[in-house]
């Protein structure tokens, strides 16, 4: 697979549906970062560029789209196939919470809410298509969900990343897994993973893709039970090394977040700074590292009752 020829095919594809993203570079106590806010994205999260990728080069059939998600790719999904003009019924876990379901809600996807985690999401979602012919987007195993997120990388290059390492969270890995083929080693790029969910570092020890618990804070976005396969081809050619971080940390960062930038995210978007601000990872002395914080949809949603 020509992983940069796709993701430049998919840059030119979504450009005109996605957000450029903001970066910044700020001080953190006697640390510089470099960071992109990708929670900025339509929807509050990367997942919109590789559900517009994959929607925009597909023939969809009568019966439309279907997908699972923690909530993140499900409000994705349901945002592109509005924009689109495609049906959308979207399968979700009760551990999305309230503020990613209503967020589904509100781009008009026929939303299913089902007991249990992703896999159960999953599993319906797989019944659903089995049974109408609707389209799946996969939420992180599939080519053109991967290319779409590379382009989140590729945009920030085009930005002037002056970074020599990139510090990614990992639930399925397909925004890693798109960094990993725009960059094709060109950077470090360092996987964060919760200690309670942890399907990349429990594969590269495994030496295979492997099925996880999963449980913690982060888990309705990094919840994944077993990484892609695409991910974990890249992330074990490449090298790639896991950093788990706890709840506490991630919780840490998310408020580090607020109080320092006023960016408001949701744990998962804030568990990439939290390797760093709690030692989990740490860089050499002259080593210019980048965090890509990837989720914004705080639960429950602070403006509500506004």
């Amino acid at each position: 697979m020509d992983w940069q020829a796709a993701i430049s095919g998919a840059a030119a594809r979504v450009a005109d549906h996605v957000r450029r993203t903001p970066v910044a570079t700020l001080r953190f106590g006697a640390r510089t970062v470099r960071f992109k806010f990708e929670q900025m994205q339509h929807t509050g999260s990367f997942k919109a560029r590789g559900a517009f990728n994959t929607l925009l080069q597909a023939e969809v059939p009568q019966a439309g789209i279907v997908a699972a998600s923690g909530g993140n790719h499900g409000a994705a999904v349901a945002c592109a196939a509005a924009a689109l003009g495609h049906r959308a019924r979207i399968y979700v876990p009760r551990i999305a919470g309230p503020a990613k379901i209503a967020l589904i809600r509100a781009q008009g996807a026929d939303l299913q809410v089902v007991p249990g985690a992703y896999a159960e999401a999953a599993e319906r979602a797989a019944e659903w298509q089995a049974a109408t012919g609707a389209m799946q987007v996969h939420p992180y195993d599939a080519e053109a969900t991967v290319a779409g997120q590379g382009t989140v990388m590729a945009e920030w290059e085009d930005q002037g990343l002056d970074a020599d390492t990139v510090l990614i969270a990992v639930g399925g890995g397909g925004l890693i897994a798109g960094a990993l083929g725009w960059l094709q080693g060109r950077r470090k790029v360092v996987a964060i993973e919760p200690e309670t969910a942890c399907a990349l570092h429990a594969a590269l020890a495994a030496g295979a893709p492997v099925d996880v618990e999963v449980s913690g804070i982060a888990a309705n976005a990094l919840g994944a039970k077993r990484i892609g396969d695409i991910c974990f081809g890249l992330a074990q050619a490449q090298g790639v090394e896991s950093v788990l971080v706890s709840d506490t940390a991630i919780a840490e960062a998310q408020a580090m977040l607020w109080r320092e930038t006023r960016q408001l995210v949701e744990p998962a978007g804030a568990a990439a700074l939290a390797a760093l601000l709690s030692g989990a990872y740490v860089p050499a002395e002259d080593e210019r590292v980048a965090v890509l914080v990837c989720g914004g949809n705080v639960a429950p949603d602070p403006l509500d009752s506004v």
